[in-house]
């Protein structure tokens, strides 16, 4: 049991900075999103724009983004600090200097509220509340976010479908990365977005002007568009069906800890910035099979110049994955970042594009708003 402050509403109000940003949801609990500014997927002037205010309605908004339930426990278990007075509450506290002490009960709705149940004096005019504030490791039962987590996958007693649901329900760790290995392997696991395209766009740029320096410039550029246009179905099969795997995945955890390892850890942690972008050791081992299956099928000329383009698809891919997370966006694009987050917090099982949703509206697993995949409790 801990104890939390009851908040009068102008204190609230005056936490409206960049230094120190609260919000209210339902006008009743207080939560500290300070941390969260630069992890917000839509940006922390979003955030900024509510500070000190009421979040419940832009939280359920359609315009915006209808929140998943793992939004509102990311926000109990990370982020509440205490509960905003009613004005009644207030009175008390100003005139009778009285503590009030709540318990938590629970709504039609599954919703934790407060009832009030007793007073009694306390110093500093400060109103308590007393509640249930247990972490997520004790909730859920599945991974302790202190501790290094592929050894936990390993070593777990998990069900596949415990599993599988677990991992959909977004946690942000709110202290940068979350240790994966905890060992002299864990670099090799941080990737910041920027080491992409310097690392590949001048070996993709070489790639192709050996190709351009033995062909037409127009087989060229048509072998380069093909090289794109396969990427872009490439990425979404890999998306659907191997880092979705999903109910298909084997039932061990050697196959818990690949998949975790490949794209579990970044369901699990969606705004985790260092794990956004795929390492290069895992994209050389990921690329090889498609290299040597294009570099033996084509002339060595014409397999640089379309590796070249689907080797650019893939930058972009990685950049404009990083940038639906992180970054504001023009609104020409808001919409497909807002279609890339619901895959994240409304429904895994749809939404596979990442750059596009052609393939998605081809193969029919277009995510409109209504697709809501319930979780089971």
């Amino acid at each position: 049991m801990s104890s939390l402050p009851l908040f009068a509403k102008s204190t609230v109000e005056s936490h409206s900075t960049e230094k120190s940003v609260w919000v209210t949801l339902y006008n009743r609990k207080v939560y500290d999103v300070t941390s969260f500014l630069e992890e917000h997927p839509a940006g922390p002037e979003l955030i900024m724009d509510y500070a000190g205010k009421d979040i419940t309605e832009i939280l359920a908004s359609p315009d915006s983004h209808i929140h998943s339930e793992s939004a509102y426990e990311m926000l109990d278990d990370d982020m509440l600090v205490g509960y905003l007075a009613t004005p009644e509450e207030e009175e008390e506290l100003l005139t009778k200097h009285k503590d009030i002490k709540l318990k938590p009960e629970y709504d039609s709705d599954g919703l934790r509220v407060a009832d009030l149940t007793s007073f009694g004096d306390i110093p500093d005019d400060l109103l308590h509340l007393k509640t249930d504030h247990s972490d997520d490791y004790k909730k859920h039962k599945f991974l302790d976010l202190d501790k290094p987590l592929i050894m936990q996958v390993l070593r777990a007693n998990w069900t596949r479908d415990f599993y599988i649901d677990q991992i959909h329900r977004p946690r942000h760790y709110g202290k940068g990365s979350a240790q994966l290995f905890g060992n002299f392997l864990e670099p090799l696991s941080l990737t910041p977005w920027w080491v992409v395209p310097s690392v590949w766009l001048p070996l993709d740029f070489y790639i192709l002007y050996i190709g351009a320096s033995h062909l037409h410039p127009v087989v060229t550029l048509l072998f380069w568009c093909l090289g794109l246009f396969v990427w872009t179905l490439i990425e979404y099969c890999m998306h659907r069906f191997l880092f979705h795997l999903d109910d298909n995945l084997p039932e061990n955890n050697i196959a818990f800890t690949l998949h975790f390892l490949m794209h579990g850890v970044h369901h699990y942690l969606p705004m985790d910035r260092l794990r956004l972008v795929m390492p290069p050791t895992l994209f050389i081992v990921l690329a090889f099979p498609f290299y040597k299956l294009i570099f033996g099928i084509f002339p060595f000329y014409l397999a640089c110049a379309g590796w070249a383009g689907g080797f650019l698809g893939y930058i972009m891919y990685d950049c404009t994955h990083y940038f639906l997370h992180h970054k504001n966006l023009p609104s020409y694009v808001q919409k497909l970042k807002k279609y890339h987050l619901e895959h994240h917090y409304k429904n895994y099982r749809l939404g596979f594009g990442v750059t596009s949703m052609f393939w998605d509206r081809v193969f029919h697993t277009y995510l409109h708003e209504e697709d809501v995949y319930e979780k089971k409790n």
